[in-house]
């Protein structure tokens, strides 16, 4: 193995299919112990799993020959992003204020124009893949972002929202997942699979991720998150179809989702949630 000299405390060399090493190092040596880990692992019980070690500060990834350095210690813009972020995923759903009540409104308004909404509560849900009359109730896994993930695609990807709601294209299975709640649940699979919550970044991808959040210009918005969060909805189900899944194997499908969004987070050539292979999928 060829240890770089390079001014940060560790290296990661990724090159998708081959095997990736990471080398803790100081800033002026260049002895390295490497532990390995591959990198392409196509199989959706064993998704690739990128662990910092507790004495790294920095990583520097090869890409295209030319070392990205993405460190733990955040910039302002990082910081403050992370922080709104975070924000948002601690909010809980609350059935009594109005903005979340609005949002409510304007998730059906998008889902299906031209439709009048007879209540808050009503079976109107349903139609959407809501368990019941009241969908409120199914926010409580992931809160309100999961709500606002859900209105963000619709705006954003219309069509793709559209099909996939309509569970339009490929085989259909007797037993379809149910649109919204499956949401909901992809919501909070991202929000475990980055890891954003821990104090401490504990893996390479949540700081690929918060790399990526800093690309967005717009300092309001959080948009590699809902950018994700589309991508991952029609990766889910073309898993879904591929494996000719049913309604039981909805779990099976979300773990293989999550292994597809891990390797290309890490692929050389995405630095932007638009780079993913993934995200050509949705329009």
């Amino acid at each position: 193995m060829r240890v770089v000299r390079i001014s940060c405390v560790g290296t990661r060399h990724l090159s998708p299919p081959s095997s990736s090493s990471v080398l803790g190092c100081d800033a002026h040596s260049d002895d390295a112990s490497a532990s390995a880990s591959s990198a392409d692992d196509a199989s959706c019980s064993s998704t690739p799993s990128w662990r910092i070690k507790k004495s790294l500060t920095c990583v520097c990834f090869n890409r295209k020959r030319a070392y990205e350095r993405i460190c733990s210690n955040l910039t302002p813009l990082q910081e403050e992003r992370l922080k709104r972020l975070r924000k948002r995923m601690k909010n809980y759903f609350d059935a009594s204020q109005p903005d979340h009540q609005d949002a409510l409104k304007a998730l059906w308004s998008a889902t299906y124009p031209g439709e009048k909404l007879q209540a808050l509560v009503s079976d109107q849900w349903k139609n959407m893949g809501w368990q019941g009359k009241d969908p409120s109730t199914d926010f409580r896994g992931a809160g309100f972002i999961s709500l606002e993930n859900l209105l963000f695609f619709a705006k954003t990807f219309s069509t793709s929202y559209q099909r996939l709601l309509k569970k339009q294209g490929g085989k259909r299975a007797a037993w379809e997942y149910p649109f919204a709640v499956a949401g909901v649940n992809i919501t909070f699979m991202i929000m475990q699979m980055l890891d954003l919550e821990a104090l401490k970044p504990r893996s390479f991808l949540r700081l690929v991720f918060l790399q990526m959040l800093s690309d967005y210009e717009n300092p309001e918005n959080e948009w590699a998150f809902d950018l994700l969060y589309c991508v991952a909805f029609a990766v889910m189900d073309k898993q879904w179809l591929e494996k000719n899944a049913t309604y039981m194997e909805f779990n099976d499908v979300l773990r293989c989702t999550r292994g597809q969004l891990e390797r290309e987070l890490m692929m050389d050539d995405v630095f932007r949630i638009e780079d993913m292979p993934s995200f050509s999928l949705l329009s």
